[in-house]
């Protein structure tokens, strides 16, 4: 029912690829490592990082990180975003209806549980330290959905109702990601009237393109002028929208790399939801699907050059924020999805999937602290480069022992595998 490998494969190996690299390289020449993530390909250009030259005068210089971390993964949060758009808007979409609220409620504690530890702990190493790594706090509120997914199926059983559950927390965690990104991780000094291009772009975009033909088209049984738009113009509007759209996120201090997210909304998408991963997308021929799957072999390679530019960290970097990034994942998300999981499923009456079990909702959080692709960007934003930063993204990358972890506590609560 599910190609979850495919999706693994495809999405995840390359990223750890990447990873693994910029490892290995940064612990044996990390000059020549970060010379390389950090070189300029065009100075005084239009986008990059913004400088000021002493005088007054700003510029931008477009450097390899920039290119990668702002501009490029645009396309991998845009599918991140186009997937949490069909679970809430679409027939049959799966964060839609009542069967959805108890996983948005456990969400809500996967973010608030983290969020919580790692602040609580860093109070107690005092005020300097807590000034020094407080910013980092949404980093261990983020989930890996891929892997999450995989060690899921292989805790539970790709049978189990613990399993979708588990989907649809990671959906959510994925919207709530992104809202906090934008919200609270600025790329600069904001200048909110240049999020007026991003709107008109997708105001115009979507009434040009999207609206009018298919107004047009009313009573027309062959739908001329949409087909004609659809296969003559194709993603072209689209793209020179999104083109915009990120220009304006990235003058108006959000950060870039969320620039296409206006946009997904506005392409012409499939009637209905077949699920996350579900084998029928491969079939729908909307422009939508038709983009993302044009997308999915350049979004191996930005998932590889990601990992290449942010993962390179030494591992003498490993200190106090390493440590607060891995409690908020490894002991706060398991215990806020506990928690607020129950009160929604006790207390509020919302109930859980027929087949799942209350001790199921603390495995299914041990399995949601596998941050690593989300939590990794997050570091990146949420500390300028040094020993703060470096010192986060370890602690993204060593969440990957939350896949051990989960395992051995659905051995210790006795989790039934449920074959599909």
């Amino acid at each position: 029912m599910y190609r979850v490998w495919n999706f693994v494969t495809d999405y995840s190996l390359l990223l750890i690829g990447g990873a693994l690299a910029a490892l290995v390289w940064a612990n044996v020449d990390a000059h020549s490592y970060h010379a390389f993530v950090e070189y300029p390909l065009i100075d005084h250009f239009f986008i990059g990082h913004l400088h000021d030259d002493g005088a007054g005068h700003a510029y931008r210089t477009l450097t390899l990180h920039y290119l990668v971390n702002d501009v490029l993964m645009a396309l991998f949060f845009a599918i991140a975003a186009k997937e949490v758009w069909e679970a809430v808007i679409l027939q049959n979409g799966s964060l839609r209806g009542k069967k959805a609220v108890t996983p948005l409620i456990a969400t809500l504690g996967g973010m608030l549980g983290p969020i919580s530890v790692y602040l609580g702990l860093a109070l107690l190493l005092g005020p300097a330290k807590f000034g020094a790594v407080a910013n980092g706090w949404a980093i261990p509120t983020a989930t890996d959905i891929a892997f999450s997914y995989l060690v899921g199926r292989m805790v539970f059983g790709a049978g189990h109702p613990a399993v979708r559950f588990l989907l649809l927390l990671a959906i959510a965690d994925d919207a709530g990601g992104l809202l906090i990104l934008a919200i609270f991780y600025p790329s600069g000094d904001l200048a909110p009237v240049w999020l007026l291009l991003s709107l008109g772009a997708a105001v115009g975009v979507f009434v040009l393109f999207n609206w009018l033909p298919r107004r047009l088209d009313a009573g027309d049984q062959l739908r001329t002028r949409s087909t004609w738009v659809r296969t003559k113009l194709s993603f072209w509007p689209y793209a020179i929208a999104g083109c915009l759209s990120w220009y304006g996120f990235q003058e108006s201090g959000l950060h870039p790399a969320l620039g296409l997210l206006p946009i997904v909304p506005t392409i012409p998408h499939a009637d209905r939801a077949f699920g996350f991963f579900a084998e029928a997308e491969v079939h729908l021929h909307d422009l939508l699907n038709q983009m993302e799957h044009a997308l999915k072999y350049p979004v191996e390679i930005v998932l590889f050059l990601f990992g290449l530019m942010n993962a390179g960290v030494e591992f003498s970097a490993i200190s106090e924020p390493t440590w607060l990034v891995l409690a908020g994942l490894l002991i706060g998300k398991p215990l806020g999805i506990l928690l607020l999981g129950w009160i929604a499923a006790k207390p509020l009456g919302l109930g859980l999937p027929a087949g799942m079990r209350t001790i199921d909702l603390f495995v299914v959080g041990c399995v949601a602290a596998i941050g690593f692709t989300v939590a990794l960007f997050v570091a990146s934003v949420a500390f300028d480069p040094g020993p703060v930063q470096d010192a986060a993204k370890m602690g993204a990358l060593l969440s990957f022992g939350a896949a051990a972890i989960s395992l051995i506590v659905g051995k210790l609560t006795r989790v039934q595998k449920v074959v599909a």
